[in-house]
């Protein structure tokens, strides 16, 4: 409204002097001038305002979220309230000389709750919460990002004190944007301030300051953060956020499950079985897709069908309606069969379900149940993962004499397998070095652990070729089977 009134006097006033006799360019050229000034001015971050942190995100506000509302991540949460009792008991810690904690640093994979857990943070020490990513500090022209820093710094002062707060958590997502080896950037100049900036704001909070300023960052690229952010007197400690266990899983899907009907035949155990390797975002996508399943299908409960084919949505990808012919799909299904013979044969117990849905890039797919949950391997088992992921191809050696282009993704797995068992000296070859081992060595141990599978592989499905065809007759037809259908009929033609 005021820029209009502005707008509307400069005009009548352009038109009362020329009415009047006068020139009115030079006015005009002057006042031009000053708007352009005006727009560098702005774009460069010089101006005294907080427009450019406060147009995005959650600024400023008393969090809501409890320790509580997180499912799993126990140890993760432990950590981090032990981490917090230092803020929380001022007196105890004064009393103790304990020098309180300026950083704390959350690590892990995307999608695992570190900006949930953060906000915790702040209900659980009663304090203001401010959130802001890495890449908003982050600008063309020199001195924007520091700047920045400091207003960032400064707005949590002044919140916390506005509100009557004692306490201000500042949480800082894709610090390793922000936080960066210094020197590591073409433009290193404008990301070394910035740095800087944040390292001189860190080292300014004080133990006797009226508001007890706490910054909590998080990153899942360590590696990439410069050695003075991690350094003590900055951020502290460090809390590892994983990937959350089946009792983890389980609990997540309880807390998003909870406002949701269900049908009374879900078992929400069962799903958390099938989805290791899950994030508590996946988890969360999943029971929505479900719910949306149940929508389109004008369902007024979630059943096990939507849960099964969310858990594969979010994996794959939606359902392509271009379908594959039939003689593609026939060979589909041989190949979907052999990875899950192979696996019910290595590895008792494994499928979860076998589809031949084209979803995304896959024409089919063969979904472990994730009963056998693992988090350290020996030869045994990443060996038994290579002859699963080449099942498929010598499926469809087996049955069509050839193979396809189908079992690339297949062969890319298992190429990265064998590699692995060869990195980490659990060849005949021991510990290795790249610049030392003579790459012929290397290239022959890869061979023999491929082609060992290859033959391992080869052998099952021929001893089982009448059920290989037989189980995939089955799936060509069904389109999907669950693991319990397959080692039904599995069990019928032994």
């Amino acid at each position: 409204m005021r820029k209009e009134v502005l707008l509307g006097f400069g005009g009548g006033v352009l038109v009362f002097l020329f009415a009047r006799g006068f020139d009115p360019m030079p006015f005009l050229l002057l006042g031009g001038f000053f708007l352009i000034l005006r727009f560098y001015l702005q774009g460069r971050g010089l101006e005294k305002n907080y427009e450019t942190l406060e147009m995005s995100g959650e600024r400023g506000t008393i969090s809501q979220v409890t320790f509580a509302d997180i499912g799993g991540q126990e140890m993760a949460k432990r950590e981090l309230m032990e981490a917090l009792n230092f803020l929380k008991d001022e007196e105890k810690v004064k009393d103790l000389g304990i020098r309180p904690l300026k950083g704390i640093l959350m690590s892990g994979p995307p999608g695992t709750g570190k900006t949930l857990m953060a906000k915790a943070a702040a209900s659980y020490t009663d304090s203001v919460f401010l959130a802001a990513s890495g890449s908003e500090f982050i600008e063309m022209y020199a001195g924007v990002g520091a700047q920045r820093v400091r207003q960032l710094f400064s707005r949590a002062r002044k919140l916390a004190k506005k509100t009557e707060k004692k306490k201000a958590i500042i949480f800082l997502d894709e610090l390793d944007v922000l936080g960066g080896k210094r020197g590591k950037h073409t433009s290193h100049l404008e990301y070394d301030q910035t740095l800087n900036q944040l390292l001189v704001e860190m080292d300014g909070i004080k133990t006797a300051d009226e508001t007890k300023v706490l910054v909590i960052g998080a990153t899942n690229r360590v590696d990439l953060l410069d050695d003075a952010l991690l350094r003590p007197g900055r951020f502290d400690r460090r809390v590892q956020v994983d990937l959350p266990e089946k009792e983890g899983r389980l609990k997540i899907l309880e807390i998003h499950t909870k406002n949701k009907p269900l049908a009374v035949e879900v078992n929400l155990e069962t799903i958390a079985e099938n989805t290791f390797g899950f994030s508590g975002a996946h988890l969360e996508s999943l029971v929505n897709e479900a719910a949306i399943l149940a929508f389109r299908q004008d369902k007024q409960e979630i059943g096990n069908g939507e849960l099964e084919e969310a858990i594969d949505k979010v994996i794959l990808g939606e359902k392509l309606e271009r379908k594959p012919c039939r003689e593609e799909l026939r060979r589909v299904a041989v190949h979907e069969t052999g990875h899950a013979l192979i696996s019910e044969t290595v590895r008792p117990d494994s499928v979860g379900t076998i589809t031949v849905a084209p979803r995304g890039k896959a024409l089919g797919f063969m979904r472990p149940n994730g009963k056998d949950e693992r988090f350290l391997y020996t030869k045994e088992n990443l060996e038994d993962q290579i002859a699963v992921f080449l099942g498929g191809a010598v499926a469809e050696e087996l049955v069509y004499g050839g193979r396809s282009t189908g079992a690339s993704n297949d062969l890319e797995q298992a190429v990265k397998l064998a590699k692995t068992i060869i990195k980490n000296g659990l060849s005949p070859l021991g510990i290795i070095d790249d610049d030392y081992t003579p790459k012929e060595r290397i290239n022959e141990a890869f061979s023999t652990i491929i082609e060992a599978q290859e033959e391992r592989v080869r052998q099952i499905l021929t001893e089982k070729r009448s059920f290989l065809k037989q189980g995939a007759q089955q799936l060509f037809t069904k389109e999907r089977i669950s693991g319990e259908e397959f080692r039904s009929l599995l069990k019928e033609t032994a």
